[in-house]
């Protein structure tokens, strides 16, 4: 029989092995936070993203929301935001309050931004009162920003107001923050605060994650259609011109599954590129500037591309040397520039590891796989050419 000591020691154990098991997202809730000076907040809400919280109360009377945020920066040495947005959702136009720890003295501070655009990050004066900004860290990586907000009057009449959350991986040394990630998280980390928490419960835990989702599988579809089109087709489509026809067999088959691999790229890509567009009017502020070009002038050489199949003379026409020219260049072009930009496009979309490896893996399969036809088809062609003087790399 065991004895009552051994039973307490071993059932301690277990409880100290069950409990150091329990995850952080189960075991930490608002409801456990405390702050200094025992300061009490009635109403809290564990945000649905970035594993953020926030605490407030709310004084009808005048107006005054009082408020602590909480979050890690998504980086050691990054920063955190709260924001009211009065006019609209997302970021753009919203008043935020910044906090980070200062690169010169370590200590954390608060910092207001008027966003006006995503493109300007400038500290700058909110379009409403705030007053009693406070920054501390909680000893687990998490800063905390506490403040109170005179609500505008418009907002106040709603007693709801759209909020905005936000967290970065940096701080330059003159206290400018870096640019936020871009992942499913970061965009979804918007919602509505009822001030009377009455409704917070459901509102902030899908707030905003219908417009999120929204653009989050759009950037997907994006991504998709221009990897599967210009990184994967055309170079197939490539593939399938320079070397199977180097055998009189595959004439005149060679030619049509060219055609067909080059047209469903250009339609794919199309669609891609259009969704493109719509994310790009649906994003105002946020510029990928060299992405963007890339695309534009895909479209516009793959579209001219698409011009060779009615302009395309026959192989004994005196012009049909220059077409080849204008074909083949204008293809290993578009080659280079596709796969170029579907991997500026990963960067952008930063999706897990195992996509971006995925398509390197495919594409350099396919690189070894034309060096293994570029060889073979040369033995092909020198052995052809040394009994019939013929030049199989003519178009």
């Amino acid at each position: 029989m065991a004895s009552p000591m051994g039973i307490s020691l071993s059932s301690s154990v277990v409880f100290f092995l069950w409990a150091s098991l329990i995850s952080p997202s189960v075991s930490l809730t608002c409801t456990s936070q405390t702050f200094s000076g025992n300061a009490l907040y009635p109403h809290c809400l564990d945000l649905p993203y970035l594993k953020a919280y926030l605490h407030f109360s709310y004084d009808a009377g005048n107006s005054t929301l009082a408020v602590v945020f909480s979050a890690p920066p998504s980086k050691p040495g990054g920063w955190i935001a709260w924001a009211i947005n009065p006019t609209a959702e997302g970021m753009s136009g919203a008043q935020s309050i910044v906090a980070f720890k200062d690169p010169k003295s370590a200590v954390a501070v608060v910092k207001t931004l008027n966003i006006s655009s995503y493109a300007v990050l400038v500290p700058g004066k909110l379009a409403f009162d705030v007053w009693d900004t406070k920054a501390e860290e909680d000893g687990g990586g998490a800063l905390r920003i506490f403040a109170k907000v005179k609500i505008p009057a418009d907002l106040a009449a709603k007693r709801k107001v759209n909020q905005v959350w936000q967290v970065g991986p940096g701080v330059s040394p003159t206290g400018f923050i870096q640019q936020h990630g871009f992942d499913a998280s970061n965009l979804n980390a918007m919602g509505t605060l009822d001030l009377s928490g009455a409704d917070n419960g459901a509102v902030a835990g899908g707030g905003g994650g219908g417009q999120g989702d929204s653009r989050v599988r759009n950037r997907n579809i994006h991504g998709i259609l221009n990897t599967v089109s210009w990184g994967f087709l055309f170079p197939v489509g490539i593939i399938i011109a320079r070397y199977m026809r180097t055998f009189e067999s595959a004439d005149p088959a060679w030619f049509y599954l060219h055609v067909l691999c080059q047209l469903s790229a250009y339609v794919i890509g199309v669609a891609g590129w259009a969704t493109g567009l719509k994310l790009g009017s649906e994003s105002k502020g946020i510029q990928y500037t060299s992405h963007r070009n890339n695309g534009i002038a895909l479209f516009a050489l793959a579209t001219i591309q698409m011009f060779a199949l009615l302009l395309r003379p026959k192989k004994d026409h005196k012009y049909r040397f220059y077409w080849n020219i204008y074909h083949h260049g204008i293809g290993y072009s578009i080659l280079i520039l596709g796969i170029f930009n579907v991997f500026k496009g990963l960067a952008i979309l930063n999706p897990q590891t195992s996509y971006k490896t995925a398509y390197i893996v495919v594409i350099s399969g396919l690189g070894g796989i034309a060096l293994l036809l570029e060889a073979f088809t040369w033995v092909v062609v020198l052995k052809r050419k040394s009994s019939k003087s013929t030049n199989p790399l003519g178009a």
